[in-house]
């Protein structure tokens, strides 16, 4: 009898794997730094990578609220004007 490759899928009909969630570019930036929620506020490294960031990452409005740091909500528009 020869080996046959079998054909298909063989998760087909598996329920899917879940996917490990990573984290915004803030949270990651903030573990990085070793901050708790707590801290955020007190961190000079964070507050200025949320200044350079600011129109393109999320970052809690509380905080920002916090450094009293705005946001421009028409630069991704314009990114997306000059990519089409």
């Amino acid at each position: 009898m020869k080996n046959r490759r079998k054909r298909g899928n063989p998760d087909w009909g598996k329920p899917p794997q879940p996917i490990a969630a990573i984290g915004t570019e803030f949270e990651l930036q903030a573990r990085r730094l070793g901050l708790t929620m707590e801290s955020y506020a007190a961190s000079a490294e964070l507050r200025m990578w949320c200044e350079r960031n600011k129109d393109r990452c999320y970052i809690p409005e509380w905080l920002l609220a916090e450094w009293e740091i705005t946001v421009d909500p028409n630069v991704s528009m314009e990114r997306k004007a000059h990519v089409a």
